[in-house]
């Protein structure tokens, strides 16, 4: 069973890449039946993904592989393959379970949409491609399932594209990502000509085994920083994480797939999977490119923490909400604490859906408002959106013992502070944990409490195909933090490959205190700024400079608008002028020389050549026909022309002796 799963790991990824065909095959005659075939198809990922994780437990760090020849191209042959260790197996249970229940709210949101085959053709190519990149053992199959999941998130982001905001949304997600996908390529490239391969696992010969990281020598910070700029890219990471936020446009299963399950996770597990790549070189435990990924990580959190305090979107907060839990995880990788950023990444998974979703219940019973200002007092109304929202609100903000989320915070709070080379990213994170139970409990209170406003007085709860996956991730945020607990760190050392264990004394620490205080400060602070229902935003009454700031995103769209969208305007300007008049001329230039030396080349063959070639076959021509009329075929007449030729010869040697 173990062989067989590991050299069929492809299916994970075939069986909902198969259920995306299936959909799109007929014209509009399987609208009943799309939904059917998505959720199936991911169901039957779900079951090959627990097939795929059983054997995961049978001895810490367990590893297998499947690696074959692609094509050969000349004595060389490109070989690619999939993995199954346990960072693998984590990823494709949360991607397929938490798709599964996106798919299945999915029906209620998309209900009267006229695409409604599409989208679920979509949503099952998009989990297709994010599997295809947790399973690649190979940089180069992995880049291929890594641009599958920008074109899904294309299609998703603008798939109404009818909207302006919506066509334009995806477009900038689509080129910004390219952007770090550019250098994600030039990386794979570099890797290939230092180590020879692509594969990450290969009997000792990978690119992430001993031999190939040797082969890499000084070359290994530069390749890892190439890398890091794709996984910035996919993750939302400063400079390039103004993309993220406006992918709000697509519907909220999308949002909820991008930011939960599917694209954003991307950039995190390519960092962590080719983290020995990072690490090679390590002085004291840091090198160049973790310190990167450690300071990007940290500007982005913050930045993102404190833009949302300031957004009026329920969506766009949650977007920016994602964008510095993404730079949190970042943080943790950098600081060597790998474990606990991708424990938070599993983490992030269930209760950033559940938000997503919940905020899709919102809008969807506030007949499609999204301002939050427009909301309240929908606790009464919408009880079990309420509480399953309330429930992901506490995870994301750190609330301790209940909720996973503290647990991985905690953790990642843990590992900065022994950061060796600076304090300062440990002291700017627990910032950043304030603010995060800041914004959240802002939200809570502009949504579910205070008097009812415009959007909320004819508000509903939604269906139960929408509350069941609701209450779903409510329950696993929690259950999840049964294996996330430092007391029984299964979760951790299952990551590290390392014996589990089980130590009560270690439940309380005194991190544990520290980040519970940052936690209830945040929530308290909350309360005591937005407890009152005013008319304006307490933020924007008291520092209205600031709140403008934030509220327009600290103008980073502005900034890009004037510098690098403006630079490549006028860069096109210039190669449209040098297109029409330069090269266009310098082309028309060449074509006139040409003419003029294709008409004098005409008028030399036809009078010259052509002429005497012509006046010659005349003349051969008329010697002939003289020639033809003296052959009358008469014996006596060539015997007379014979006998005067022989007597003018006679004749003309008498004279010349």
């Amino acid at each position: 069973m173990i062989s067989w799963i590991v050299s069929n790991l492809w299916l994970i990824p075939a069986v909902p890449l198969a259920s995306a065909l299936l959909i799109l095959a007929p014209a509009n005659s399987w609208h009943r039946t799309a939904a059917g075939l998505a959720i199936v198809g991911q169901i039957a990922a779900l079951a090959l993904a627990v097939m795929a994780f059983l054997p995961t437990l049978e001895a810490p760090g367990w590893r297998s592989f499947h690696n074959f020849s692609w094509f050969t191209f000349g004595e060389h042959a490109l070989r690619i393959g999939w993995v199954l260790d346990p960072l693998a197996a984590a990823m494709l249970l949360m991607i397929t379970f938490v798709g599964l229940w996106i798919f299945v709210f999915s029906i209620g949101y998309m209900a009267g949409d006229k695409n409604f085959t599409r989208f679920f053709a979509y949503l099952s190519f998009f989990s297709a491609a994010m599997l295809g990149v947790v399973i690649s053992n190979s940089l180069l199959l992995l880049f291929v399932c890594w641009e599958l999941v920008g074109l899904a998130s294309y299609l998703l982001i603008g798939f109404w594209i009818h909207k302006p905001s919506a066509a334009a949304a995806a477009k900038k997600a689509f080129i910004t990502t390219r952007i770090g996908d550019l250098g994600l390529f030039l990386g794979i490239l570099w890797l290939y000509g230092s180590s020879g391969t692509l594969l990450f696992y290969d009997g000792g010969n990978g690119c992430l085994e001993k031999a190939g990281l040797l082969a890499l020598g000084a070359s290994a910070t530069f390749i890892a920083l190439l890398i890091f700029s794709g996984a910035a890219g996919k993750s939302g990471q400063f400079p390039l994480h103004v993309w993220l936020p406006d992918a709000m446009e697509g519907p909220t299963p999308v949002s909820a797939l991008i930011h939960a399950a599917t694209m954003v996770a991307a950039g995190v597990f390519l960092v962590a999977r080719v983290y020995p790549l990072f690490s090679l070189g390590a002085i004291n435990g840091m090198t160049p490119s973790l310190s990167v990924v450690v300071w990007i990580g940290v500007i982005t959190a913050l930045m993102a923490a404190l833009i949302a305090l300031a957004q009026a979107d329920i969506k766009r907060i949650l977007a920016y909400s994602t964008v510095s839990q993404l730079g949190l995880m970042m943080v943790s990788l950098g600081v060597g604490g790998v474990a606990a950023g991708i424990m938070h990444l599993l983490a992030h998974g269930f209760f950033k859906a559940l938000l997503f979703l919940g905020s899709g219940s919102v809008i969807h019973g506030c007949h499609e408002e999204q301002d939050i200002r427009k909301m309240g007092g929908l606790r009464r109304l919408m009880p079990v959106t309420f509480f399953t929202y309330a429930i992901g609100m506490m995870t994301l903000s750190g609330v301790p013992l209940l909720f996973s989320g503290a647990w991985t915070k905690e953790e990642i709070l843990h590992a900065t502070e022994q950061w060796p080379r600076s304090q300062m990213p440990y002291y700017l994170m627990m910032a950043g944990v304030v603010l995060t139970a800041l914004y959240m409990t802002r939200q809570m209170i502009y949504v579910f409490f205070g008097n009812r406003r415009a959007a909320a007085e004819h508000a509903h709860e939604s269906s139960p195909v929408m509350t069941v996956p609701l209450m779903m991730l409510a329950a696993c945020s929690i259950v999840l933090s049964v294996v996330l607990t430092p007391a029984w760190s299964w979760l951790h050392d299952y990551l590290l490959g390392e014996q589990v264990h089980f130590e009560i004394e270690r439940l309380i620490q005194p991190m544990f205190f520290v980040s519970a205080a940052l936690v209830a400060a945040g929530i308290g602070l909350g309360i005591l700024i937005y407890r009152k229902d005013g008319e304006t935003d307490p933020f924007a009454r008291t520092l209205p400079a600031l709140f403008r700031f934030l509220e327009n995103k600290m103008w980073l769209d502005e900034l890009y608008a004037h510098t690098v969208i403006a630079a490549a305007r006028i860069a096109a300007r210039i190669a449209d002028f040098m297109d029409r008049y330069f090269w266009d001329g310098l082309v028309r230039a060449v074509g006139g020389i040409g003419q003029i030396f294709g008409m004098f080349s005409a008028n030399f063959d036809e009078r010259g050549i052509n002429a005497r070639v012509d006046g010659g076959a005349s003349g051969t021509r008329g010697l002939g026909r003289f020639l033809s009329a003296r052959h009358s075929g008469q014996i006596q007449t060539y015997l007379g022309a014979v006998a005067v030729g022989m007597l003018m010869l006679l004749l003309l040697y008498a004279w010349l002796t």
